[in-house]
């Protein structure tokens, strides 16, 4: 028994770390991406009080706040349906903070990021305003 115990605290562990490298692969992805299409990335992984940001920009005026999902298989939907209503809400709450604390004055809009990793391979869809503010 006990070793079945370990046996799952051991996989638990690796596979938490395969899925933040994952994440964290999606991410420098999604920045490339901003950068090369002519954003300023001006904040990654920003955090308030529990929260987290992934990724902060600005292009032409508007601040963008951008969720990163990361996914190695589609078979369950693509990264982006992951992005629920509570998500939404805790983004939304983080770039009220983010404003208010940095003194922001421009518009702001909410985009997901969409990564697909398959092998040496990769698909990302960026979703512009794929959710407003409620």
């Amino acid at each position: 028994m006990q070793a079945r115990i370990n046996w799952f605290f051991n996989h638990k562990h690796s596979i938490m770390a395969e899925a933040h490298d994952t994440g964290k692969m999606g991410e420098e992805l999604a920045r490339a991406y901003f950068e090369s299409n002519g954003y300023e990335v001006l904040e990654t992984n920003w955090q308030s009080n529990h929260q987290e940001i992934d990724i902060i920009a600005s292009k032409a005026g508007t601040l963008v706040i951008v969720e990163v999902k990361t996914r190695k298989t589609s078979h369950f939907g693509e990264p982006e349906t992951f992005v629920n209503r509570q998500k939404q809400k805790m983004l939304i709450k983080a770039a009220n903070h983010y404003v208010i604390s940095k003194g922001v004055d421009q518009a702001v809009r909410f985009d997901i990021v969409s990564v697909l990793l398959q092998g040496d391979q990769h698909r990302l869809n960026h979703i512009e305003d794929a959710f407003y503010p409620y």
